[in-house]
């Protein structure tokens, strides 16, 4: 006998609370969800939360990475990435494995063309992060890490509202009209009660390749006194390195192919600071 009732349309209402049940679910699954955030691009965000949830995942924890810079979304590119999610059995997509303790998620992994534009505005938004969030089998994870595009607009302020209990990173450089910048980004989150887990101070300094002398392109401790003076947690400097530049553009993991770096150890100790989350629940 044919179910009748299974081919009758659903109607906005229902779709809308099966989706809201299944984020719940979803979120549930999720110990910990760390929004990476910047008040301004080029300050290297989405580096930063690739290479944060590496060095998560290297230190044995579940992690996911959740792109929701939709205009720009370059982690698929940075992780090497490439074709579209599966759907499964659950008729649910299944994240781009990384490898076994990292998987992802982006909007550039739908796109016919990877240049292709997102024209969207924010109603489209929405709905797109929900899904992301409700239709996505994240699985149980130790970390859902989101790179959320710069500024305070639609994309972070949609996180904010679906994910209560996530927590911010805040990615600067330490020249002033960055730090300027980032003081807003830490407002947004205290009027949005998102609490700010800390700031990382990127681009911190570079390693003359000839005397070994550190130079400070950017300014230096820009980061560290912002943090003091809002009241926020300062997570570490990250230095420049030229390789990391190659390593992104090329889909290479940077801390396997420079394990010893400067930059890999500063990552490791921000991800010891992150992995304290875990421990505390």
């Amino acid at each position: 006998m044919v179910d009748i009732m299974s081919e009758v349309p659903r109607t906005p209402q229902q779709v809308k609370a099966e989706q809201d049940l299944s984020l719940k679910n979803s979120l549930g699954m999720i110990n910990n969800k760390i929004m990476v955030m910047s008040g301004k691009g080029g300050v290297g965000k989405t580096s930063t939360a690739v290479n944060l949830s590496i060095a998560l995942a290297h230190k044995g924890f579940q992690v996911g990475i959740m792109d929701v810079d939709l205009h720009g979304p370059d982690v698929p590119r940075m992780l090497g990435l490439n074709g579209m999610p599966d759907v499964n059995s659950n008729r649910k997509l299944a994240p781009l494995k990384h490898s076994e303790r990292l998987a992802a998620i982006s909007m550039e992994s739908f796109l016919p063309k990877k240049d292709d534009a997102v024209i969207w505005r924010g109603p489209l938004k929405f709905s797109a992060i929900r899904q992301f969030i409700a239709d996505v089998e994240w699985g149980r994870l130790d970390f859902l890490v989101i790179d959320s595009p710069p500024g305070t607009g639609d994309e972070p302020l949609t996180v904010a509202q679906q994910i209560p209990d996530a927590r911010a990173i805040i990615v600067t450089t330490p020249q002033e009209v960055a730090l300027a910048d980032v003081r807003k980004s830490i407002n947004f989150c205290r009027t949005v009660n998102l609490d700010v887990f800390g700031l990382v101070e990127n681009m911190s300094g570079l390693a003359c390749p000839h005397c070994g002398g550190n130079i400070d392109l950017f300014g230096a401790g820009g980061g560290e006194r912002t943090a003091l003076e809002m009241g926020v947690r300062f997570l570490g400097k990250i230095p420049i390195d030229p390789r990391m530049v190659a390593c992104g553009d090329s889909g290479q993991c940077f801390q396997q192919v420079h394990a010893g770096s400067p930059v890999t150890l500063a990552f490791s100790t921000i991800a010891d600071a992150v992995a304290g989350l875990a421990e505390r629940r």
